[in-house]
């Protein structure tokens, strides 16, 4: 038991590390020279790459934010630690999701200026709901070509997220019921700018920008 404590307490480290990686800044520096945190909403995620640097630069950070989020949750699978309950397993790789979406959040190797954890909850999301991650994504898009914000339609799509979690897709497991109910909580905390933007009319609707190398 002690040895298991020890290898769960190196895997949520690993995967803090792991969401720490920032995608968006390192390329755009390597191969913009560009600190996307300097530019557009000063977000060091996907949707603000895909605005300052266009689609080669967006794309790929935004594949593997998601990547980093599923692999955290699986990095359990790789401890050589006893077998443990439903229940236990569950919590176990609910700290690592949350480790991961606070590395991408707080990144050690980006002076803690990290993005907003979408993209990773994302990834986090397909690792453990894959069924109702598809029918938030489809809400996410719904919204984002009706009002083409980012923001409010990740609001919008995960307020509603643990509600669809509880209500359509029923885990039989506490603690995903309650991670479902964190992203709800979290998502919008992450975006009390872009709600007071929005709430003034301030906030910039998605497109794209061409950025030459």
């Amino acid at each position: 038991m002690t040895n298991d404590i020890w290898y769960i307490t190196a895997a949520v480290l690993v995967a803090y590390l792991l969401g720490s990686i920032p995608s968006a800044v390192w390329i755009g520096k390597v191969f913009w020279g560009i600190d996307v945190r300097n530019e557009g909403s000063g977000n060091a995620g996907a949707t603000n790459t895909l605005r300052v640097l266009g689609l080669k630069a967006g794309i790929p950070v935004l594949l593997f934010d998601v990547f980093k989020g599923w692999l955290a949750v699986y990095l359990l699978q790789f401890l050589p630690i006893a077998h443990y309950s439903g229940f236990q397993t569950d919590l176990i790789r609910i700290v690592l999701a949350v480790a991961v979406v606070i590395g991408h959040v707080f990144p050690l190797f980006a002076g803690f200026r990290g993005g907003k954890g979408i993209a990773t909850l994302l990834g986090v999301g397909i690792a453990l709901y894959p069924v109702a991650v598809i029918v938030t994504v489809g809400i996410f898009i719904f919204f984002l070509v009706i009002t083409r914000y980012v923001s409010l339609s990740s609001i919008i799509s995960s307020v509603l997220f643990p509600i669809m979690v509880i209500l359509f897709f029923n885990p039989h497991s506490t603690p995903l019921i309650l991670l479902a109910i964190f992203v709800g909580i979290f998502v919008p905390l992450t975006h009390r700018k872009n709600i007071y933007r929005l709430l003034h009319n301030q906030e910039s609707k998605f497109s794209i920008k061409k950025k030459s190398k």
